[in-house]
Parts: C-alpha cells; sequence; structure tokens
C-alpha cells in the first residue's frame, strides 16, 4: 500500500467558520430529511428505539424551550447524569442550540464526585435517570447554584420535575442561537491527576477540531452504509467527539445501548445493527477476543473500521483483530482537553503496531523538553500539540487560569504524556509524566481517590498508583496507612473498598489496598508515588 501520508498532511488546511453551532452541525442541517435514522437504541432489559434526525430535532427543540421556561440562560451549566440513552443525545443537541453550556457527568459517579463538578461548574439544571438520582439526591442540598432536577423515565424523588412533563407542552419550534465558532458550548472535568478535577471548557468549534482525526481512523468515513457503535460513555470526551457527535455532523446513523458492557452482547449488537464502524477500548477488545476467540464462525458481521484508544491496544489484540473480525485497528491518542490530534488510517498510510501513530492532519505534535525544545527523533521526552489556529483546543480551564497557564510551554500545549518519534513521524508511548491510571479504558487520577480514602475513619495517610494488570492495563491500588487503634483486616479492606465505590465512580475504587507503617515522601512532604509505582515492580519481577 502507498504511504500517502505527507500528501493529506501536506494538503489540509482548516476552514472554521467565524458563525457555528454544533446543534445546527450535528442534527439542524439533516433534519430537512424526515426518513433519515440518527439514533437506534436498546436497553438491557431489551427495550428498544430508533429515532430520525426530525425527531431528535423537534425533541430537542421542546427540551430547549422547556429549559428557557425553567430559566435557562445563554452561558448557563446544564448537567447531563445520564448514560447512553435518547434523552442523553436530545439533551446535548437542545443544550448547544440554546447558547447554554453542557456538563457531562459520569452515571457512574458517586456523590462526592458529583458534588464537586456541580458545585464547581455552578450547574443551574440537572438531567437524571433511576440509577443517577439517588446520588444527586445526597448532596443536592450542598449545590446552591442547582435550582431545578429533571427526571428520565421511572419514579423519581419529590421535587423533581419529570421530563415528560416539561417537554410534551413545549413548542416544537425553536431557532437555534446564533454562536460564535469561539463561544463555549461544554464542560469535562478531567480526572484530576494533580488536585482537584479541572474542568476543561470547548468551543463549538472543538467539533470541527476533532473531525480529521475522526475521518482518518475510521479509514475515510463517511461511506456509504456507515452505522456507528461505541460503549464509550457519552460523558467522555472519548464517547461524545470520538463517537456520536462527528458520526452525526456526517449524518450516519449511532447505535447507543444503556447497559453494563457484556462480551457476547457487544458481538449480538454488533451483527444484528450491521455496524461497519466502531470504537472499542483495548479493555473491550481483549474481553470480546477472550469470550469468542473466532467470531466469524459464530456471527456475520459487517465491520470496516475500528478506533481504539486509552491504553495499548497489544500486538495480540492486534494481530487478533486483523485475522478474525478482518480490520486492522487504528489506534488514537488524544486528552480532554486536546483530542483526537495523533493516530493511525491503515487506509492511507501502514500502521506500525504498537506505535499510536502520527499526527493526524492539522494537528502539529512533537516531542519536546521541558523548556519547550523540539527533541531529535528517538529521544524520549514530553508530547506536546502546538497551538496556533488549531479549533481542536479547549478555550480554558473553567475557573483556574494558573492552571491553563501551566498547560503550556510557550506556544505548546503539554500531554503529561512521555514518548518517541520515529524517523517516519511515528510516536511511540512511553508512560505517564504525571500518575495517572489507565484502567479499562478510564482515565484515572489517584487525588481525588486519596482525598475519599482519608475521609475513612480508619484512615490516616494514603497513596494511589496503577498496578498493571494483564486485562485491564492497571487496576488502582491503594497504600494505606491506619489510624491509631485500627489493625489490618480483611473486613477492614472491604469496608474501605465499600466506602469508595460509594462516593466516587466504580471503577475508581482500590481493587488492592496494602496497609504500610508510612507513605515514602519527599523533603517538602509530597508522596513519591513513583517510588511506591517501583516497589511494586519489583514485587512482580519476583514472581517472574
Amino acid at each position: 500500500m502507498p504511504d500517502r501520508y505527507d500528501e493529506l498532511y501536506g494538503s489540509f488546511r482548516w476552514d472554521v467558520p467565524a458563525r457555528y453551532n454544533i446543534a445546527r452541525a450535528c442534527c439542524g442541517q439533516w433534519a430537512g430529511d424526515r426518513s433519515r435514522v440518527a439514533l437506534y437504541w436498546e436497553d438491557e432489559d431489551g427495550s428498544s428505539a430508533k429515532l430520525t434526525f426530525a425527531e431528535v430535532q423537534a425533541q430537542a427543540n421542546r427540551l430547549s424551550n422547556a429549559l428557557a421556561g425553567l430559566g435557562v440562560q445563554r452561558g448557563d451549566r446544564v448537567a447531563l447524569l445520564l448514560p447512553q440513552r435518547p434523552e442523553t443525545a436530545i439533551a446535548y443537541i437542545a443544550i448547544f442550540q440554546m447558547g447554554a453550556i453542557a456538563l457531562p457527568l459520569s452515571h457512574l459517579f458517586g456523590p462526592d464526585a458529583l458534588e464537586y463538578r456541580l458545585h464547581h461548574a455552578e450547574a443551574s439544571v440537572a438531567i437524571v435517570e433511576p440509577t443517577t438520582i439517588a446520588n444527586l439526591s445526597a448532596i443536592k442540598g450542598k449545590v446552591p447554584s442547582l435550582k431545578r432536577v429533571i427526571g428520565v423515565g421511572g419514579a423519581m424523588d419529590s421535587g423533581v420535575l419529570k421530563y415528560e412533563s416539561v417537554t410534551e407542552k413545549a413548542n416544537p419550534e425553536f431557532k437555534c442561537v446564533d454562536t460564535r465558532a469561539d463561544d463555549p458550548a461544554l464542560i469535562i472535568y478531567t480526572s484530576g491527576t494533580t488536585g482537584a478535577p479541572k474542568g476543561a471548557l470547548h468551543a463549538h468549534r472543538v467539533m470541527l477540531g476533532n473531525l480529521p482525526g475522526f475521518v482518518h481512523s475510521h479509514d475515510f468515513l463517511p461511506q456509504p452504509g456507515d452505522v456507528f457503535y461505541s460503549p464509550a460513555d457519552w460523558a467522555w470526551a472519548g464517547g461524545l467527539f470520538d463517537a456520536l457527535l462527528p458520526s452525526w455532523h456526517f449524518g450516519i446513523p449511532v447505535l447507543g445501548y444503556r447497559g453494563k458492557f457484556d462480551a457476547e452482547r457487544a458481538f449480538y449488537l454488533l451483527e444484528k445493527y450491521a455496524i461497519r464502524n466502531t470504537f472499542l477500548f483495548p479493555t473491550a477488545l481483549k474481553l470480546m477476543m477472550k469470550a469468542v476467540p473466532a467470531p466469524k464462525q459464530k456471527y456475520q458481521l459487517k465491520l470496516r473500521s475500528i478506533m481504539s484508544a486509552g491504553e495499548a491496544v497489544g500486538v495480540t489484540v492486534f494481530d487478533w483483530a486483523k485475522e478474525h473480525l478482518g480490520v486492522t485497528i487504528n489506534e488514537m491518542f488524544g486528552q480532554t482537553e486536546i483530542n483526537y490530534v495523533v493516530g493511525n488510517c491503515q487506509a492511507a498510510w501502514p500502521v506500525k503496531p504498537g506505535s499510536i501513530g502520527r499526527a493526524y492532519p492539522g494537528h502539529r505534535v512533537a516531542v519536546i523538553d521541558e523548556n519547550g525544545n523540539e527533541l531529535p527523533r528517538g529521544e524520549l521526552g514530553e508530547i506536546s500539540v502546538r497551538k496556533n489556529d488549531d479549533p481542536v483546543f479547549f478555550l480554558e480551564y473553567w475557573k483556574n487560569p494558573q492552571a491553563t497557564r501551566d498547560k503550556f510551554i510557550g506556544d505548546w500545549a503539554t500531554t503529561g504524556d512521555q514518548g518517541r518519534m520515529d524517523e517516519d513521524g511515528y510516536l511511540w508511548y512511553q508512560g505517564r509524566s504525571d500518575d495517572v491510571i489507565k484502567s479499562s479504558g478510564y482515565r484515572i487520577g489517584p487525588a481525588e481517590i486519596e482525598s475519599c480514602l482519608v475521609k475513612h475513619p480508619a484512615v490516616a495517610n494514603a497513596a494511589v498508583i496503577g498496578k498493571p494488570d494483564a486485562t485491564r492495563g492497571s487496576v488502582v491500588k491503594a497504600f494505606i496507612v491506619l489510624q491509631p487503634g485500627h489493625a489490618p483486616t480483611e473486613a477492614l479492606i472491604e469496608e474501605i473498598q465499600g466506602h469508595v465505590r460509594g462516593r466516587l465512580a466504580p471503577y475508581e475504587y482500590p481493587r488492592e489496598i496494602e496497609f504500610i507503617d508510612a507513605l515514602p515522601m519527599t523533603t517538602t512532604g509530597k508522596v513519591q508515588r513513583k517510588e511506591l509505582r517501583r516497589r511494586e515492580e519489583a514485587k512482580l519481577a519476583a514472581k517472574a
């Protein structure tokens, strides 16, 4: 196959209009065709739905008018505590076309995680469902800005407005506001790798900034018959800007599934809906490989592109997908603040297994030193992205100007990820500069977990690291110093795990706990997580 990279990269030019709104680009432009399908949806209980773009637009218009009636104005933050369901996608369109700011929050977040983000973003309205209302109710009184809560489906607490009630009588006509491309559209909170989570404020133009990566990682999407599916949560940058919204930008249908990921169910969905394009985390691919080693013998699949990100795919999974799915996986690299900047496109340039790929057209990526100087090919440094006029960049960290300044070295936005670039421009990821934990496709910051741990009465101090794991990439491990009067027991381990599980997201609880007398500290009082990781690696090496 000829290598077309230089041609595609060199000829690319950004075309960002001064006025732009995500809702108009991703739904409004297709709503005139009343037969064009936007969303297929299934619930784990067996219920299903199919919506056209015209239906999504009409329902979004009703919700926009309903929110306006509740006092939501341009620039106000509206929180979404919802899994993959039609109302989630509809709500994004409704919020964007109002000029309000969407605040997506994982439906897995516990009370503490919700409280910080809702309070920090000063959300005025939250939209919930039966699985998320309890955690919100537990902290609602601690978020004075939160005036209204709207509940979707099922029984709700008193004081919660029913989604159907507020929308059914609302006007189905709504004129999309005239937003600038640089106007804010949403806040997505980072993992909180150093201190509290930071809210990355994105403009409407971010949609355009993600498109080159999306198009190339799916081998020149859209093609006739393309249908997209990903289990990635629509509250994360990955699920929103690597799946739902860019698919709708091109007017292709998306499959949403409300339920826990299951490998065999994933194959069932891929077959039933004739899915052609998918974004699957490496952990999901590993589970699918183990559950159904020879999928062609059991399923009739139509897959033509697979993008994967979040951690290394690995040669084993890469080779399995190529042989048993008939697809070469295109790995991708990005982050909440600057998504979809590096990756592969097997249809246009050779894929090197193990590499996260090359800079996608439109993005200037390099490996730099601590002074912002580009390093020679092959040398280890920090993967960074040059700002210039790149629309993929976030605007700022919400209410945190110092963190925004710290993100940059000159015009280079630092990623906190270490890597090397080879002579052909391929990047080879070498690990985090900080202490982020990548587990099952989630990026997990230790600070928030440590803060939760020390709230337990038996915990004096705690440090959290990622312990290597063959299936999940890493698992959360906590090192705990106990308060006087408490002794290490299995019962206490389970109690502490439950304490975290009930307050943060399920994937954040420590699957392993080790009690120690003292944490390794620097002379300035900072925990040396690197030392803890070195100890863990030494233990694993001794067992090998």
